[in-house]
């Protein structure tokens, strides 16, 4: 089978669609990915490339790589986001389908993580190479750009929505990554099905963590971890609220081991608080998380308190069942329903700093024999339903299924 995955994000910037890309070349599918030049998350493009270079990435070896010019995020404003965002779109329709002309496929699957625009060259690569056309929706929208503060206009909002609406409409399978998109987003596709396909855990916990060695040590104590973006969603006002509550447990640290938008808030907040139970190891590369994670106390994955937050999943979830510590969930809804399910840990209202600090000291009272339990009971859950090997299994099936559509 012949794929063209097209995502504006991909190594060496980390994002889940670089081991789906591996999981489907394993699974001997015939990859060609199409994406922009790596500048996520620090807004500078990566040492080596160039913002408006274009061709194939000549670096990667087992699938052919097509890299098309696009405009750096730069600091994060908001004109340089949309110029980031819309300079992809242009290009990877544009240049990608010049780079592609020799280029034929059967199914053209994009990585629909914000902003949902990225399935625009989708659609008119779709028309050109006649190939079923497949996205993965990782984010609502319009509701992201509400929640997040991007945009609040009602009337633009709408005006996003019917855009929406056209994206999905224009494709011939949506797939979302919770069950709580699936009526969402079939309100807005109209006869398009959609199916729910979640993200799958790292290939990189499939390796034995025991024998890594890790790129940072934890101190000796309870550390409580929290791993990856560091934004707005997260609400880490909440966790550092929490942090300041448990102070007088001298054994409880927060480790944040990441970086994003609020990394910089968050350490001159913590600063200005006191915070000495709150330490910051920085962004580390992906192979290094598994070695990190098996070290911890516990793992804490937090969100904002909102409907749209609610439906989703956070990526990180997966990584940290498979790290077979246990969770603690400072969220709503799905999320708090797969930590619950899987008996992983403790689950407590988002955007709630009380109740967090409680559940932190609750779990750092148990013995480790149940916290133990609570982690091979997140480890079996993550086998049974986020395994890589096996998601891409349903993959291939979804996408033989749109192709014969």
């Amino acid at each position: 089978m012949r794929v063209l995955v097209i995502t504006q994000y991909f190594r060496p910037e980390s994002f889940r669609i670089n081991e789906v890309v591996q999981s489907l070349t394993e699974a001997e599918c015939d990859v060609v990915v199409l994406t922009g030049q790596p500048n996520y998350p620090d807004g500078a493009v990566f040492p080596g490339y160039r913002a408006w270079g274009a061709g194939r990435d000549a670096r990667e070896e087992g699938v052919k790589v097509f890299r098309v010019p696009i405009i750096p995020r730069g600091r994060g404003a908001a004109w340089q986001m949309a110029a980031n965002y819309i300079s992809f779109v242009v290009c990877a329709s544009l240049v990608g389908s010049w780079l592609l002309r020799a280029e034929k496929f059967d199914v053209i699957f994009v990585y629909g993580i914000s902003p949902i625009l990225q399935a625009v060259p989708g659609i008119f690569l779709r028309w050109l190479k006649q190939a079923a056309l497949v996205t993965w929706v990782q984010d609502l929208w319009p509701q992201s750009l509400e929640v997040t503060g991007f945009v609040r206009n009602r009337w633009l909002l709408a005006r996003v929505g019917s855009l929406v609406r056209w994206i999905y409409r224009h494709n011939d399978l949506l797939l979302v990554q919770s069950r709580a998109f699936v009526p969402i987003v079939q309100s807005m596709a109209g006869a398009v099905p959609v199916r729910y396909h979640p993200n799958p855990g790292e290939l990189s916990f499939d390796r034995e963590i025991a024998c890594a060695s890790p790129a940072i040590a934890l101190e000796p104590g309870f550390n409580v971890v929290f791993a990856g973006n560091l934004g707005t969603v997260q609400s880490l006002g909440t966790v550092l609220d929490a942090a300041e509550q448990l102070l007088p447990h001298l054994d409880v640290r927060i480790v944040f081991v990441g970086s994003g938008s609020r990394g910089d808030w968050l350490k001159d907040e913590a600063v200005r608080r006191g915070l000495s139970n709150v330490h910051f190891a920085g962004r580390m590369p992906p192979e290094a998380m598994p070695a990190i994670l098996a070290q911890a106390s516990a793992l804490l994955v937090t969100l904002a308190r909102d409907p749209t937050m609610s439906q989703t999943i956070p990526s990180k979830v997966q990584a940290y069942l498979a790290a077979g510590r246990p969770v603690i969930a400072c969220l709503d809804g799905e999320g708090a329903r797969v930590v619950e399910e899987s008996g992983a840990g403790v689950v407590c209202p988002a955007e709630d700093p009380l109740a967090l600090s409680q559940a932190v000291a609750r779990l750092c009272a148990l013995p480790e024999r149940e916290r133990q339990k609570m982690g091979d009971a997140g480890r079996s859950y993550y086998r049974q339903h986020f395994d890589p090997r096996t998601l891409c299994e349903g993959l291939v099936g979804h996408f033989n299924g749109a192709i014969s559509e």
